[in-house]
C-alpha cells in the first residue's frame, strides 16, 4: 500500500487579484494543518476565469503573478507540500491571449513546469489561447498528469495520454460555472468517473466554490470508477483524501487481463472460471 494524501481546494473566486491570492494562502495553511501532500486549486484561480468571472480583455499581471508564484513555491518547499495551480501565463502568440495553465510545484518548492488547456470551449477562445502539450510530472515519487476542465471532461485521450505517460493520479483543475445550467451536474460527475475507471487510475477534480451556480462538486474517483470523496456543491470547503497508488494499475489502459480480473472481479469471480483465457 502506497498511501498519498491529497487535497481540493474548492474555494471561491473572485476578479480581485489580492482576495484571491489571500484565498490561496489561507487554503495552503489549511491543507498543511490537515497533512495533505499535494494540494489543487480549481481552473484559473489567481486571477478569476475569463469571460464569466474576470473580464476577457483585460491585461495579464504578468509581474505579479510571477511573484506570486514564486512565493508559492518558497512556501511549498517549507511546508514538504506540492501543488497544482490554476493560473494563466502570457502566450506570446499575435492574439495577446493568455494560455488557461495550471502550475505544478514540488514538494521541494520547485516549479516543475506548466501545463496549457489544450481543448477550449467557445467561451474559452474568447479569451485563451490553447496549449499544444500533454506532460506529466513526479510528485512524492508518483507520476501524475494534469488536464485543465473541458479537456479532461469531452477528450478521454487528454487523460489517456497522460495514463500512457506513466501517471496513476490525473489531477483535474475545473471551472464550472456561473451559469444556470445545472443539467450538467449528472454528466460532469459521469465523465470524471469514466476518466478515472477507464484508466484505472485516481482521478482528482477540484472546482471552485460558485454561488448560486456550480455546475460539478469536487471529486476524488478510484481507479476502479467508484467515488472516494466529494464537496458539497457551493460550499467553500478543502476536501481531503488518502489514496492507494498501488490501486491505480493502468490496467484498463494497458488492456492487462491479470490486472482487468483483478479489478473487475475482486473476490467474486475464482479464477478458475475464467484462468483459460488468461493463459491461451
Amino acid at each position: 500500500m502506497a498511501q498519498l494524501r491529497i487535497g481540493l481546494a474548492q474555494a471561491r473566486q473572485t476578479d480581485n487579484f489580492d482576495e484571491n491570492v489571500a484565498t490561496i494562502f489561507r487554503f495552503v495553511e489549511d491543507a498543511a494543518r490537515a497533512g495533505v501532500q499535494v494540494l489543487c486549486f480549481p481552473e484559473s484561480q489567481t486571477v478569476g476565469y475569463r469571460v464569466d468571472i474576470t473580464p476577457a480583455n483585460r491585461p495579464v499581471p504578468v509581474a505579479e503573478l510571477d511573484e506570486l508564484h514564486a512565493r508559492l513555491a518558497a512556501r511549498c518547499g517549507e511546508l514538504g507540500m506540492a501543488l497544482i495551480l490554476g493560473t494563466e501565463t502570457p502566450s506570446h502568440q499575435a492574439c495577446g491571449k493568455p494560455y488557461n495553465s495550471a502550475l505544478v510545484i514540488s514538494e521541494r518548492g520547485a516549479i516543475l513546469g506548466v501545463h496549457h488547456k489544450t481543448r477550449l470551449t467557445p467561451m474559452d477562445a474568447v479569451a485563451y489561447t490553447p496549449g499544444t502539450e500533454i506532460e506529466t510530472f513526479e510528485l512524492f515519487g508518483v507520476r501524475v498528469g494534469v488536464v485543465i476542465c473541458f479537456e479532461g471532461f469531452r477528450f478521454a485521450q487528454t487523460t489517456e495520454e497522460c495514463v500512457r505517460q506513466g501517471a496513476q493520479v490525473v489531477f483535474h483543475p475545473q471551472n464550472n460555472t456561473t451559469r444556470p445550467n445545472d443539467w450538467k451536474i449528472p454528466v460532469h460527475h459521469a465523465l470524471i468517473t469514466a476518466r478515472a475507471a477507464e484508466n484505472t487510475v485516481w482521478f482528482a477534480s477540484c472546482n471552485p466554490c460558485l454561488v448560486p451556480h456550480q455546475n460539478c462538486a469536487s471529486m476524488v474517483v478510484a481507479p476502479n470508477g467508484t467515488i472516494h470523496a466529494s464537496s458539497t456543491l457551493k460550499k467553500e470547503e478543502l476536501v481531503v483524501a488518502d489514496i492507494d497508488t498501488d490501486l491505480a494499475t493502468r490496467a484498463m489502459f494497458l488492456d492487462d487481463m491479470e490486472g482487468k480480473a483483478a479489478m473487475l472481479f475482486a473476490e467474486t469471480v475464482d479464477r478458475s472460471e475464467y484462468g483459460a483465457a488468461l493463459e491461451s
